[in-house]
C-alpha cells in the first residue's frame, strides 16, 4: 500500500480525467460500467477496456479511503 500513499493526487486526478474518461464523448468508462450492468459485457477486449480505464478510478478511491481513515 505504500505505493499508492507515494502517488500525489494530482497525478491520481490527472491520471482519472485523461486515461479514466477518455475517449471523452461518451467516456468509455461510462460505456462499460453500463454493458456490465446490462450483463453485455462479455468480449475479454471488453473486460480489459473496464480494468484498464478504471484503473485510475481504483487508484484514486483507494488512496481516498486510505487518506479517510489515517492510512495515508
Amino acid at each position: 500500500m505504500a505505493i499508492i500513499d507515494n502517488l500525489s493526487w494530482q497525478l491520481l486526478i490527472i491520471a482519472c480525467l485523461t486515461l479514466g474518461l477518455a475517449p471523452f464523448a461518451p467516456p468509455h468508462i461510462v460505456e462499460k460500467l453500463q454493458m456490465l450492468a446490462d450483463g453485455t459485457l462479455k468480449r475479454p477486449l471488453d473486460w480489459f477496456d473496464l480494468f484498464f480505464h478504471g484503473i485510475p478510478w481504483i487508484l484514486l478511491a483507494v488512496k481516498g479511503v486510505r487518506s479517510a481513515v489515517g492510512g495515508g
